[in-house]
């Protein structure tokens, strides 16, 4: 009797231990899955991380067609020198330069570099007008450029404000994506949602700034 009733348990619980058994391929799939997307993040966001302090280190984002529609707007009668801040794959500098502008993307992702220079050989647009640099634009002094469009994280737009104000013209209009600056006050908008973008007048900043 006491045979026949294990005979009965593990015929039960037979069907449960193969639901629960181990498999190996959907495991190998996950496992190669993962490895995968981590692979895609170090070549897009990991290179030149490590000449970035880690309180300014910025993981690489790109805008949206609409998000871009909506800086151009911004952008709208303005001309001169332009830099993107974090340029990525040139995207928003292509789209500025088609309407006038003349562009310098700043980016210290080798691969990104790489890509937007190719990109702009192919499209035939000299250097004269989109060039793409590798270069830390937080050491760099950005005087002469009289427009700065940014996308880049929340937590380092409060120390990029006090940059950009001793450093931009006061005829300099400053356009930040997705991301605002916290201590500054917009003189305009475009969008709403993760699209949005502000507008900012140096010279209206400043004046803010010493009124208080």
């Amino acid at each position: 009797m006491e045979d026949s009733i294990e005979v009965i348990l593990q015929d039960k619980s037979s069907p449960l231990l193969h639901r629960n058994q181990f498999n190996p391929r959907l495991s190998a799939s996950s496992g190669a899955l993962l490895l995968g997307l981590y692979g895609v993040w170090r070549i897009f966001a990991l290179p030149g991380f490590r000449k970035i302090p880690t309180r300014l280190k910025v993981p690489y984002l790109p805008s949206s067609k609409t998000q871009t529609q909506n800086v151009l707007r911004l952008l709208h009668g303005r001309r001169g020198c332009l830099a993107d801040l974090g340029s990525g794959d040139g995207r928003l500098v292509f789209a500025a330069t088609s309407v006038g502008f003349q562009c310098t993307g700043f980016e210290i992702n080798s691969i990104l570099i790489g890509y937007a220079r190719a990109k702009a050989w192919w499209k035939g647009i000299p250097t004269s007008t989109a060039r793409f640099v590798s270069e830390d634009f937080w050491k760099t002094n950005l005087s002469n450029y009289d427009n700065v469009t940014v996308f880049l994280a929340p937590g380092v737009m409060e120390v990029l404000g006090e940059k950009l104000e001793e450093e931009l013209p006061d005829d300099a209009c400053v356009i930040a994506c997705r991301f605002p600056f916290p201590q500054w006050a917009a003189t305009a908008s475009e969008g709403f949602g993760l699209d949005q973008a502000w507008a900012y007048d140096m010279g209206a900043i400043r004046k803010t700034a010493h009124t208080h």
